[in-house]
């Protein structure tokens, strides 16, 4: 394998870092090159908001409810971002282009946008020696965390990710086997052979969760899948992104 392929095979997420911060200049690098991902039709919908101020850091933090939100060497907020494109319009040329605007087709578009530019950033970031994690868990309030960033119209924030100095080094976690995940011409509708090579990937789980170095427990991805989506959370995203005038028609 290539120094690529290794690099991207050998992710794990960090989650405690050294009290080192990152310069403007690896700043620049790492989002120059992310910046450089695929997009669709040129839009480029998306912004990135790097976040300096510890007072700002640590009201993410608090929606987080993860400390390595505020304890890190840069933080960044993703976000979708369809206003720049509709601010480029006249105000005729708006009315016009409201129903393309609040689309779902172009939230996806904004929101695919966006995952494309994070997993650059996750290359290029470790790619310098750094470390990343991505942080969902901003959407626990995702208002809020609008109101702290005084997100206009027409931009949603998606997720964080704090990157830095690892001051850990986690085992890699397994994933799922390339036959689940990878189907050739339709999708594999065989439940027994794919249920099969899914007990075999939870007995490999298991044995990780019991023998990593911190944190072990008995579980399975199975179970845990179950136990996420019998619950449902952050429902008010849906009103949310709604009132933000994308994903309504």
């Amino acid at each position: 394998m290539n120094d690529t392929i290794n690099l991207i095979s050998n992710h794990r997420s960090i989650r405690k870092f050294k009290n080192k911060k990152l310069t403007t200049e690896q700043i620049h690098t790492i989002i120059g090159a992310s910046k450089q991902a695929s997009t669709s039709s040129y839009v480029m919908a998306y912004t990135v908001i790097g976040i300096t101020d510890e007072t700002v850091k640590a009201k993410l933090k608090e929606v987080s409810g993860q400390e390595y939100v505020a304890e890190n060497g840069h933080f960044f907020v993703f976000c979708a971002d369809l206003n720049r494109i509709y601010q480029q319009a006249s105000a005729i040329e708006q009315e016009e282009m409201q129903e393309s605007i609040e689309s779902t087709e172009q939230f996806l578009v904004s929101t695919v946008d966006t995952a494309l530019v994070a997993q650059n950033t996750v290359i290029a970031a470790e790619s310098m020696g750094l470390g990343t994690c991505f942080i969902g868990s901003l959407r626990n309030n995702i208002k809020r965390v609008n109101d702290i960033l005084e997100l206009p119209e027409h931009v949603v924030p998606l997720f964080g990710m704090a990157v830095g100095y690892p001051d850990e080094n986690p085992d890699k976690k397994p994933r799922l086997p390339i036959e689940v995940v990878y189907h050739e011409n339709k999708y594999n509708k065989d439940h027994q052979s794919q249920q099969e090579l899914i007990d075999s990937f939870n007995e490999e789980l298991k044995m990780y969760y019991q023998t990593r170095a911190n944190n072990a427990r008995t579980d399975t991805w199975s179970e845990q899948m179950v136990r996420k989506y019998k619950k449902a959370i952050r429902m008010d995203v849906t009103t949310f992104i709604k009132n933000k005038k994308l994903n309504k028609r």
